[in-house]
C-alpha cells in the first residue's frame, strides 16, 4: 500500500516513522506534501520518504490519503481535492472533525474514516481511535486495519465519543510525560543520575501499561498488589491522594472537554 500524507507535521511524521519502523510499509511507499517545501524535504528525504510539491502531484500516486493538516485549514483546502480523492481510502487525523462534518464538505462519494491517533505510534505502541460511522468498504477498512494495527491499537467508538476517546488517548502522552519527568526529578533529588532516573521511570510506566493490556487486570488491583500493609508504597499512594493526584488528572480531561 502506498500512503500519502497531506500535511506532514508532528503527528504525520510519527505515523510514518511508526509504520516503517514496524515494517508495515516500505519507506519509498510513504509520500508527503506540505506548505513549506524545504522543511518537507528535510523531514522526508533522510528517511527515504517521497516529498511531493502538491496534493495534486501526490494523491494520484497513492492508495491511501491521510488528511493531516490543521483543522482550521480543512474547509478551504479539502473540497478542492474532491475529484482526486474519489476512489482513494481517505483517513482524517484532524481533531474535532467527524464523518458528518467531512460529508458536508465532500459529499458521500468519498470513502472516509475519521481517526485520532497518538504520538507513541512512532515506536509501534500507539493508539488510533476510529469513528464508528464511516464510508470505507469492509475491504478498505480491513486494509487500513491490517497496515496501521502493526504500529497502533485500533479502537472504534461511536461518533459522540470520538472527542473524549481522542482526548484520553491523544492528550495523555503529555500528562504521562509530566509524571515521568516528576519521577525522574524525585530520583535526582535522592542522588540518581538523571538519565538513569528517567530510564527507570519510563520503563516502569511502559511495563505497567503493558501488564494491564495483556492481563486486563483492573488498575486498582494492580496498585493494591504493590501496596503491602504498612509498607513504603502505600505511604506514597497516601501522599498522592492528599495532593489530589487522581482529581487533578480528571480535571485535566474536564479542561479539555470544556466541562
Amino acid at each position: 500500500m502506498k500512503i500519502g500524507f497531506f500535511g506532514f507535521g508532528n503527528m504525520a511524521q510519527a505515523m510514518a516513522k511508526g509504520l516503517v519502523g514496524q515494517n508495515a510499509v516500505n519507506p519509498a511507499d510513504i509520500y508527503a506534501c506540505a506548505r513549506d517545501w524545504n522543511k518537507l524535504r528535510s523531514n522526508t528525504e533522510p528517511f527515504g520518504f517521497v516529498p511531493c510539491e502538491s496534493a495534486e502531484q501526490m494523491i494520484p500516486q497513492v492508495d491511501l490519503v491521510v488528511i493531516a493538516v490543521k483543522p482550521y485549514m480543512i474547509p478551504n483546502l479539502i473540497p478542492k481535492l474532491h475529484d482526486l480523492l474519489v476512489g482513494k481510502i481517505v483517513i482524517s487525523v484532524a481533531a474535532g472533525y467527524t464523518y458528518e462534518a467531512f460529508n458536508e464538505l465532500l459529499g458521500d462519494d468519498i470513502h472516509l474514516l475519521c481517526t485520532i491517533p497518538n504520538t507513541p505510534i512512532a515506536v509501534g505502541e500507539g493508539i488510533i481511535v476510529c469513528e464508528q460511522t464511516h464510508s470505507l468498504t469492509p475491504d478498505e477498512f480491513a486494509a487500513f486495519e491490517q497496515v496501521f494495527s502493526k504500529a497502533a491499537c485500533i479502537e472504534t467508538v461511536e461518533s459522540h465519543l470520538l472527542g473524549v476517546a481522542g482526548t484520553v488517548a491523544g492528550c495523555s502522552p503529555a500528562f504521562i510525560s509530566m509524571f515521568l519527568e516528576a519521577l525522574g526529578d524525585a530520583g535526582v533529588k535522592y542522588g540518581l543520575p538523571r538519565a538513569l532516573a528517567y530510564r527507570l521511570a519510563g520503563q516502569a510506566l511502559c511495563g505497567t501499561g503493558k501488564m494491564h493490556i495483556v492481563h486486563k487486570t483492573h488498575p486498582g488491583a494492580m496498585k493494591d498488589a504493590v501496596c503491602s500493609p504498612g509498607g513504603t508504597t502505600i505511604r506514597g499512594v497516601s501522599a498522592l491522594e492528599r495532593n489530589g493526584f487522581r482529581a487533578a488528572v480528571i480535571e485535566a480531561i474536564d479542561a479539555i472537554e470544556g466541562k
